[in-house]
């Protein structure tokens, strides 16, 4: 204990508190208010919070000598409760704070209260609500005051000990309110018993149940000038209690959260019971019994003789002794007694005429230390202070735990040492024994305990701790040979102990350090582990591919941390491994770009597989041109050749013919590359495909001409494709008849009847004639001859035919020359009055416009016989006004607009204008000539 302070002081309060109203015969306290009684019959109240005092004299009226016995005060500091004892017996009284007269319970008369328990969960300034009142005759009784009332409410006899009929020195109380009522538990001491009452519902109710069972008590006999029974209240709450009886302070603690049943049945909720001896407060004198108790958090204050021994409630060790300076005339009778206020935190001791004041100054200061003597080490750390305190605890723990040789459990609470001992001490402990295991332990314990900003010293411990893991694994393996195979091995568990570390420790441990160790030892797998939780997945990846996992490679690539370009790196590896699971994983990404899977699905499609065998590398590039939609060149063209080194060409061939840029507008029939699907095609030595390509590529005559060699029906076909081009038509289909006539092995008639029906199949395109050269010379004409006429047959109606229309083109000719003929001599008269052809269009037109009107409301009143009759000359003016627009006006007519800009003398009459002029005549040198006649 730090001597160097003290944690009870003991100073006067009031010297004269009594005021001269007899001497001080007890006292009680409760928020900052102090009541006294005294021996003439008087309570004095000091209320210390607000500065007041006030007496109450509960003699008056009564003969003889009058003495308070007891008073009691709530923990409010508003309720009082006395008893005053004289000649004419014993009197209760209740008074408030706010009273300046008391109210005597009536009820009570006769009966000598000792004890008082408040329900301190419950009472308010108001109202007490229940009260038990103890007393002399070993009854209990059940009162509640409300202050407005001016009197009890009620004052019910609840128990009365009748077994051993002693008096109630002592009485506590604690309630709760649970969901099924009210529960009560009730404490009661008598000099030599210390009894307890529990139960849910009233408190008439619970003391009722007792008549049906026994009541449960703890006896300890002897003498005790004063039993006292006190609870020590925190935060409203009973924590411990103890009880001043004549065997020593029973004491214990309250935990009312836990409900142990008791042997009769009873809630039991009293736990680590003790008993202090009085002999450990006498150092070898004469046993001296206190005479009155007050609790503390930690402490017991014993009032013994003159003195207050401060006793620690764990220790049990007598820490301080208090002295009071009394005044001369009251030393004599020495201190009363003690008494605590619960609310204000303090302690009171009296005597006859002063009061003194016992003040606490941080009591649980050295409780650490205290526990920690005691082994305690829970405890002790609860009551730790500072790191300083902590250290020492888990110093104490951990070298006790070192000295009986448990290693594992001594470097848990090294760890936790940040202070008092350094880490290389520490380390240097169980490196000096050899102890490994203890080591790692203390290591990641360490880890646990650091704070995140020590971030060097975090990756330094991390990655000694992963050596540890190593070297313990290799060790186990050495150690047992069949440690891989069972599952419950201790190799097995430190696996995956080890496991849990790296994934815990991956963001401090050192990649480069770490992956060296993994691989340094050996440990593959937990390399492969690492990696992934680093984010290196090109290992994993590689591991997998490795040991022929290609799922779990294939699992670890779809993650979509992965970079992309992982999936075009090992695409070839896989697809050898396994080519159904990486082209289904393909398939399910989309995100892939096909042409970087390329060089993955040539090497595949190099390899050899059997005939039946599913070529998985066909059926990705399949869904990527059907179902994806993929335009891509090398795509198209790495399909195409699959298809083409197929022993079916039927899928090359719906390939080609598929057209796959139609779903677009403008869009192209393929994307494959013709030329080299050509190249293709003719290498593997498919002919139909190479056909296909010719006509697509508009060469009709390289694709009939090779048509030929494979299919003459095929050759047809493409002959028949060509139909914007009547000449390369024809010459199509004589290339196919001049194959047909030559490739013919058939008797001569024979071949020449089929060659005639093959004239049949061009439908008039090609005639005997086209087809004669192809037969060799020495044919005979007889075997033509039905075709021959036929022929000339055709040929006669052409002729015909042509002659009819050069007659109708000569009598057309003339018929035209007749019409110019006649149109040099046409000639038209106009009289001079004769009014612009204008002028008449204008007049029609008028009235067609009044015919019109005339016939619309006539239409209103229906359709009639007459008002379809009276439209024709409506009609004759359209037809002549018709005629009048389409004929050329004279006056203002094309001709005559046209001769507007034109001279009246034309350039090629201009010969004639000279021969006009007339020249000025010399009649001076006139001559004359002679005109022949």
């Amino acid at each position: 204990m730090d001597q160097g302070r003290q944690v009870f002081a003991a100073d006067l309060l009031e010297r004269y508190a009594a005021k001269g109203r007899g001497v001080i015969t007890c006292m009680a306290a409760g928020n900052d208010v102090i009541v006294l009684g005294t021996s003439k019959g008087w309570v004095i109240r000091h209320d210390f919070g607000v500065g007041d005092s006030y007496d109450i004299d509960l003699s008056a009226g009564r003969p003889g000598e009058q003495s308070i016995h007891r008073v009691f005060v709530d923990p409010g500091g508003s309720h009082c409760i006395a008893t005053i004892v004289g000649s004419g017996g014993a009197d209760t009284f209740y008074t408030h704070a706010k009273w300046t007269k008391p109210r005597i319970l009536s009820r009570l008369k006769g009966l000598v209260v000792n004890a008082v328990a408040w329900n301190r969960q419950q009472i308010t300034e108001a109202a007490t609500r229940e009260v038990i009142l103890g007393t002399d005759n070993g009854q209990l009784y059940e009162i509640a005051v409300d202050e407005k009332d001016k009197r009890e409410k009620y004052i019910k006899p609840l128990f009365e000990l009748a077994e051993l009929p002693e008096a109630i020195m002592g009485l506590q109380m604690e309630t709760a309110i649970l969901n099924s009522g009210t529960r009560y538990y009730v404490m009661a001491v008598t000099p030599t018993r210390l009894y307890s009452f529990t139960g849910i519902g009233s408190l008439e109710t619970v003391f009722a149940s007792y008549l049906d069972r026994a009541v449960h008590f703890m006896e300890l006999p002897g003498e005790i000038p004063n039993s006292e029974l006190h609870f020590f209240i925190k935060q409203r709450r009973a924590v411990h209690f103890a009880w001043l009886s004549g065997a020593g302070i029973y004491h214990g603690g309250l935990n009312f959260g836990s409900q142990h049943s008791s042997p009769n049945g009873d809630e039991n909720f009293v736990e680590n019971k003790a008993l202090l001896d009085y002999t450990k407060l006498s150092n070898g004198a004469e046993v001296v019994k206190p005479s009155s108790m007050a609790v503390s958090e930690f402490h017991f204050l014993l009032l013994i003789g003159n003195k207050v021994k401060v006793v620690n409630r764990i220790s049990e060790q007598i820490i301080e002794e208090l002295q009071f300076d009394q005044a001369s005339d009251s030393s004599s009778r020495g201190i009363i007694g003690l008494c605590s206020d619960a609310t204000a935190g303090l302690f009171y001791a009296y005597d006859q005429n002063s009061i003194f004041q016992v003040s606490v100054n941080d009591e649980g200061r050295d409780m650490w230390k205290v526990y920690l003597d005691l082994k305690e080490y829970a405890a002790a750390l609860a009551n730790s202070r500072d790191p300083l305190q902590r250290d020492q605890v888990y110093l104490v723990q951990a070298e006790a735990a070192f000295t009986s040789r448990d290693f594992l459990r001594a470097a848990s609470f090294y760890a936790k040492i940040n202070y008092i001992l350094s880490f290389e001490e520490i380390t240097l402990k169980f490196i000096s024994v050899s102890e490994q295991d203890a080591l790692r332990t203390f290591l990641l314990r360490k880890l646990d305990n650091l704070a995140k900003d020590d971030k060097c010293q975090i990756t330094m411990i991390s990655t000694w701790a992963t050596e540890l893991y190593l070297d313990k694994i290799n060790r186990l393996l050495l150690e047992d040979d069949t440690a891989l195979e069972n599952r419950n091995s201790e190799y097995q568990s430190i696996i995956k102990e080890f496991r849990a570390f790296l994934s815990d420790c991956k963001d401090v441990l050192d990649e480069v350090t770490t992956m060296r160790l993994l691989e340094s030892y050996g440990r593959v797998e937990e390399l492969v582990y690492f990696a992934g939780l680093k984010g290196q997945y090109e290992i994993v990846v590689h591991y997998y591919i490795q040991q022929g996992e290609a799922k779990k490679a294939l699992e670890v690539l779809r993650k979509p941390a992965v970079p992309i370009d992982l999936q075009y790196k090992f695409a070839p590896d896989l697809v050898t491994l396994d080519a159904y699971e990486t082209v289904e994983s393909w398939m399910a990404s989309n995100n892939l770009n096909p042409r970087k899977l390329i060089p993955a699905m040539m090497r595949y499609s190099n390899e050899p597989h059997a005939k039946n065998e599913t070529h998985e590398v066909i059926k990705y590039l399949e869904f990527c041109v059907h179902r994806l939609h993929n335009e891509d060149p090398g795509i198209h063209n790495l399909l195409l050749s699959l298809y083409a080194k197929q022993e079916d060409d039927s899928s090359l061939l719906r390939f080609l013919q598929c057209k796959f840029g139609k779903g677009r507008e403008n869009g192209p029939d393929f994307f494959y590359d013709p030329k080299y699907a050509l190249r293709l095609c003719l290498k593997e030595k498919r002919m139909r495909a190479c056909v296909h390509i010719y006509g697509m590529m508009s060469m009709h005559e390289e694709a009939v001409a090779l048509a030929l060699q494979v299919d003459p029906e095929l050759a047809m076909a493409e002959a028949d494709k060509v139909e914007d081009d009547e000449d390369l038509r024809k010459k199509l289909w004589l290339m196919v008849a001049k194959h047909v006539i030559e490739q013919e092995k058939g008797t001569k008639r024979e071949n020449i009847r089929k060659a005639i029906a093959f004239l049949k199949e061009t439908d008039g395109l090609l005639k005997i004639e086209d087809i004669l050269p192809f037969f060799p010379d020495f044919a005979l004409i007889d075997d033509f001859k039905e075709a021959i006429c036929s022929s000339l047959e055709d040929y006669n109606k052409q002729i015909e035919q042509l002659k009819q229309e050069m007659n109708d083109a000569t009598h057309g000719a003339d018929n035209i020359r007749n019409d110019i003929s006649a149109l040099a001599q046409r000639y038209a008269v106009i009289d001079r009055d004769e009014e612009c052809g204008a002028e008449y269009i204008l007049d029609l037109q008028k009235q067609v416009t009044l015919l019109g009107s005339e016939a619309r409301r006539e239409s209103n009143g229906g359709m009639t016989d007459e008002s379809i009759t009276s439209m024709n000359p409506a009609d004759k003016l359209r037809s002549q006004l018709d005629d009048a627009v389409a004929s050329e006006c004279p006056f203002c007519g094309d001709l005559m607009i046209r001769e507007i800009s034109l001279p009246f003398v034309l350039p090629e009459e201009a010969q004639q204008v000279t021969s006009w002029e007339i020249k000025p005549q010399n009649l001076g040198n006139q001559r004359s000539f002679s005109l022949p006649v």
